[in-house]
Formats: C-alpha cells, sequence, structure tokens
C-alpha cells in the first residue's frame, strides 16, 4: 500500500487499522456494523487529526461501495467471529468492492493456534466472548483457519507473515 491508495477496512472496530493506514496517505475508510464502534473510530481519528480517514455504520455482507473502487480491502481478527455462511459473502463482498489490480488483506488467528501461553489465553478469551462468539470461532478452527478458507474462496496467496509469536497470521491475496 503506498500513498494515495484507496483501502477499505471491513469490520474495523475502534478503526485502529484505517487510522494506521491513513497516517500513511492512504485514504482509508473503515466500516462496521456496530455504531458504538464507529463512534470510537471517529474519536480516535479526531484525536489523530486525521482528514484522509471515514468511517460509517454499514454490513459486510452488504457492502455500500461500488463495484472495483478500493485499492486495497482488509479484515483484522473478524473471519473467526463470523458465522461460515457469511464469512463467504463477506469475502465475496470484498472482492467485488476491490479493482481487479488490488489485493486482500486477511489477518487473523492462526490454525491451528500455537500451544503456549498465547493460545492457551486466546482460546479463553474465545469461550469466554459469548456462545455464539465461541460457536463461530471452533467451526472457523474446524474449517482449516484463513489457509483452507482462503483456499476455497480460491484467492492465490500472495505473501504471508505472522505476528504474536506465531499467534496471527496476515495474508495478502489477488483478487483473480
Amino acid at each position: 500500500m503506498k500513498a494515495g491508495d484507496r483501502v477499505l477496512d471491513v469490520c474495523c472496530g475502534t478503526g485502529d487499522q484505517a487510522i494506521h493506514y491513513a497516517k500513511r496517505g492512504i485514504i482509508a475508510a473503515g466500516i462496521d456494523q456496530s455504531p458504538r464502534m464507529i463512534q470510537l473510530a471517529e474519536k480516535n481519528k479526531r484525536k489523530q487529526g486525521l482528514s484522509n480517514a471515514s468511517f460509517q455504520v454499514a454490513d459486510a455482507l452488504n457492502l455500500p461501495f461500488e463495484d472495483n473502487f478500493f485499492d486495497y480491502v482488509s479484515i483484522s481478527l473478524a473471519i473467526h467471529e463470523i458465522e461460515r455462511t457469511a464469512r463467504n459473502r463477506v469475502i465475496l463482498e470484498m472482492r467485488r468492492v476491490v479493482n481487479k489490480e488490488g489485493a486482500l488483506v486477511f489477518i487473523d488467528l492462526q490454525v491451528p493456534l500455537p500451544k503456549d501461553k498465547y493460545g492457551h489465553l486466546t482460546r479463553v478469551i474465545e469461550f469466554m466472548a459469548g456462545r455464539d462468539h465461541h460457536r463461530n470461532f471452533k467451526d472457523y478452527v474446524e474449517q482449516g483457519g484463513l489457509d483452507e478458507i482462503l483456499r476455497k474462496s480460491r484467492l492465490p496467496e500472495e505473501k504471508r507473515d505472522y505476528l504474536k509469536n506465531g499467534l496471527v497470521i496476515i495474508i495478502k491475496t489477488r483478487n483473480v
């Protein structure tokens, strides 16, 4: 990503990822279905004094943008929270709004989780997040995580990296 690129962060929460993009001169947009999260994202944007970031309440299953509008579309630590059939629809929407030369960036939990304190703590947090959340997390793990989800979506991997001692995986794909 470079300054001037248009980037969408799906399920942006408090806007941290979009704000990170905006600090690099990227024209960043973030969507989340929670009005409270969007309020926090807007507050965080104002604190940083950024004019090249925008946030709106929207459903990841029906992104309010034209086809091929963005250079990049990212989703961070949210795929594992989404029910399986909705996961596939979110990815289809991400593909729809990214241009043909663009890329999709997926950041989520690595499967299998590491067998260290971080992996154990993650399992506990996911369990405590509530029944629906935990069910979606378990299904994400059973499905094989991002590797399997992206393979089934026929998204070719271009680059891969890991964070937090292998707990989190980052995969950049091309929209072919």
